[in-house]
C-alpha cells in the first residue's frame, strides 16, 4: 500500500473488518477484529545450468495464496458463516463441501468501504477457540481459516 492514500490521509484513524460470503449480497456475518492471509507469492524451482558455479537460476513454478484467517469474539451458533464452518467440518466428508465467495472488506470509522478483497472458492478448513484464562477479563476469540483457489481486490 506503499504511496497509496485513503480519503483524509494516511493510515485511517480507525478502521474494523466485516466479512460476508456467498453471493456477497447477504448482511455482513460479524465485525473481526483481526484478518490475515491476505497475499499471493510466487513459487520458483531452483535449478543449476551446468558449468556456471557463480548463480542458481530460479525460474517462476506456480502461485501460492496462503489461508485466509479471521478472528472475532465467539459468535452464536446461528450465524451463518459459523453455520457453514460446522457443516463443512463436522460433515465427515459425508456430504460435499460447498466452496463459497468470501468478501473481506476494510471499513474506515465512518463505514466507508476503504478496500475489499475477494477469496474465490473458498471453504473452512480450520475453526478453533482461543484457551481461556481465568485470571484475565477478555473476550473469547474464535479463530476461522479458509483455503480458497484465488483472491482478488476489487477496491
Amino acid at each position: 500500500m506503499s504511496g497509496e492514500y485513503f480519503e483524509g490521509g494516511y493510515p485511517p484513524p480507525a478502521f474494523y473488518f466485516t466479512v460476508t460470503f456467498g453471493n456477497g449480497g447477504q448482511i455482513p456475518d460479524a465485525s473481526f477484529s483481526e484478518v490475515s492471509g491476505i497475499g499471493i507469492e510466487m513459487e520458483t524451482e531452483a535449478v543449476v545450468e551446468g558449468g556456471e558455479n557463480r548463480f542458481i537460476h530460479q525460474l517462476p513454478k506456480s502461485i501460492k495464496h496462503p489461508n485466509l484467517e479471521l478472528k472475532r469474539g465467539i459468535s452464536m451458533l446461528n450465524s451463518p458463516l459459523v453455520k457453514w464452518c460446522k457443516d463443512t467440518l463436522e460433515g465427515a466428508f459425508i456430504k460435499a463441501i460447498v466452496p463459497q465467495t468470501i468478501i473481506v472488506k476494510l471499513n474506515g470509522a465512518d463505514a466507508q468501504v476503504l478496500r475489499a478483497w475477494a477469496f474465490i472458492d473458498a471453504y473452512p478448513i480450520k475453526w478453533e477457540v482461543e484457551g481461556f484464562n481465568a485470571t484475565k477479563n477478555e473476550v473469547a476469540i474464535e479463530k476461522m481459516t479458509f483455503a480458497y483457489t484465488y483472491s482478488k481486490r476489487s477496491k
